[in-house]
């Protein structure tokens, strides 16, 4: 055997003890201080008040499928793309990641590698110059220092699972937005679309009230009507054209918000159609139960992974309060002439040390740390239940207001087509002579404001059926 073999053989057999202590340190079975995690119980009903269908659950069901407007689902998409919320709380997802990435890391020695040269000189009334030896000392090192802590209270453990429980909690908040930013565009998207329903109702009831007033003033001059017949129909005509101007500038505000929700610039066109028929919910769709809210929600699954997080934390701050088992380890060369820094064998040194540490007094901190840890997990824990209670609240909500929105629609759709007739009735027996033109102009007022009415009943419809998508949790499965 050569004396580079020799070499290597003695490394090795010398590395060994220290090896197998490793080894042996990390196959030690952690005791964690607090139990293993478990979900609260929670009292929810069966189902939701007033359901009548029990379909395929809307929570389970894309966007993609559940809208079927194709300029809503481009609307949808670049906002999913381009929101700047949405982009903001993805961060927070990558950011969450390399904090997990960490924590995944802890149970690895810390290795440091480092070199020292150190010069000394002795004054000539040192006891070293007294008896007659070099004043000077050299000394040349080159190291690499492990160090490693046991988890044996599971402290590196239980912060690797809040690591864990905080990427997810980022995760499902990010799921949160998405969520809230499909049904934030759809009920704005379906406000334009009523918006300019309700701006062409206005626009044709000022033509018309242009006609009949020009009419009027006819007849006036041929004596078959007297000037307050005239002066009610400009006023009726002024009131229309005031609605205008207020419709118009919602309409802006609302492409202005749907422009900055999809990440586009105000003032960017929204295409849409203006032909399209109104969505209506597909009656195989059903909001479940509402115990699927636990995975269905994803600000309920956030708020549970909060929970987590802070469970997992208590663990940590208890194991603070334990003894401490420390290894270091370190090995390089050493010489006191640079000449012989790296001179093998010769200069090889190595050192080993387990030590124990038990906090004893520190001023309270650790047990402040501990009790503080168990305020935030049960602060947590009723954080986690509000946001259940919450959600089945906002479901039931929206369920009550689809419901009895459609049955408002159904009575202002009628309201709508018997003024239609009254309108056209009124016209026939003033021309008769039965009616006064003030009748006229009555059922014409009521016939408008019915009309806006109808759209605006529309419009509530449409956006209950986006807040119960959003409620039930979805929008954020693809």
């Amino acid at each position: 055997m050569n004396n580079q073999q020799h070499h290597g053989m003695k490394c090795l057999i010398s590395s060994a003890p220290l090896s197998l202590l490793f080894l042996s340190l990390a196959v030690l079975p952690s005791c964690s201080p607090v139990m293993e995690y478990r979900r609260p119980e929670v009292q929810l009903p069966a189902a939701y008040p007033g359901q009548a269908n029990e379909g395929k659950e809307l929570a389970a069901v894309p966007y993609k499928q559940f809208f079927t407007d194709p300029d809503l689902l481009e609307l949808i998409d670049s906002a999913v793309a381009n929101n700047q919320d949405l982009m903001v709380a993805l961060k927070n997802i990558d950011y969450a990641g390399k904090s997990l990435d960490v924590a995944q890391l802890w149970f690895l020695p810390e290795v440091n590698a480092g070199a020292t040269v150190n010069y000394s000189r002795a004054s000539r009334n040192s006891s070293t110059a007294s008896k007659g030896q070099e004043r000077t000392s050299r000394s040349y090192t080159a190291a690499l220092t492990a160090s490693w802590e046991a988890d044996i209270w599971a402290k590196l453990q239980n912060a690797k699972k809040a690591a864990l429980a905080e990427y997810l909690r980022s995760t499902d908040a990010a799921r949160a937005v998405r969520t809230s930013l499909v049904a934030s565009v759809a009920q704005g998207y379906w406000n334009l679309r009523m918006l300019d329903e309700q701006i062409d109702i206005t626009k044709r009831n000022i033509a018309l009230g242009e006609t009949t007033l020009a009419m009027i003033r006819l007849q006036f001059e041929a004596g078959n009507v007297t000037s307050l017949a005239v002066q009610q129909q400009e006023s009726q005509l002024l009131s229309t054209r005031l609605v205008l101007p207020r419709l118009e500038a919602s309409r802006t505000a609302q492409e202005n918000a749907l422009s900055i929700l999809a990440g586009r610039v105000p003032g960017t066109p929204i295409k849409r159609s203006r032909s399209a028929a109104a969505f209506v919910m597909p009656g195989s769709f059903g909001a479940g139960v509402p115990i699927n809210l636990l995975s269905n929600r994803p600000d309920v699954r956030a708020a549970e992974a909060s929970l987590m997080e802070a469970h997992a934390m208590t663990g940590v701050t208890k194991a603070m309060m334990y003894p401490t088992l420390m290894v270091t380890a370190q090995g390089g060369v050493n010489a006191i002439e640079s000449s012989k820094w790296f001179s093998m064998p010769g200069s090889l040194f190595d050192f080993l040390q387990a030590s124990v540490v038990q906090p004893v007094f520190r001023h309270g901190q650790l047990n402040a740390q501990y009790d503080q840890s168990l305020i935030r997990s049960e602060q947590a824990e009723l954080t986690f239940r509000q946001s259940l209670l919450k959600a089945v609240g906002e479901v039931s909500n929206a369920l009550e207001q689809v419901d009895k929105s459609g049955k408002q629609e159904q009575i202002a759709l009628d309201r709508v087509v018997a003024l239609r007739k009254g309108s056209e009735n009124a016209r026939l027996l003033f021309k008769s002579g039965m009616a006064t033109w003030l009748e006229v102009i009555t059922v014409d007022s009521s016939l408008l404001q019915s009309e806006l009415e109808l759209a605006d009943v529309q419009r509530s419809r449409l956006a209950a059926v986006a807040e119960l998508y959003r409620s039930v949790g979805g929008g954020w499965k693809e």
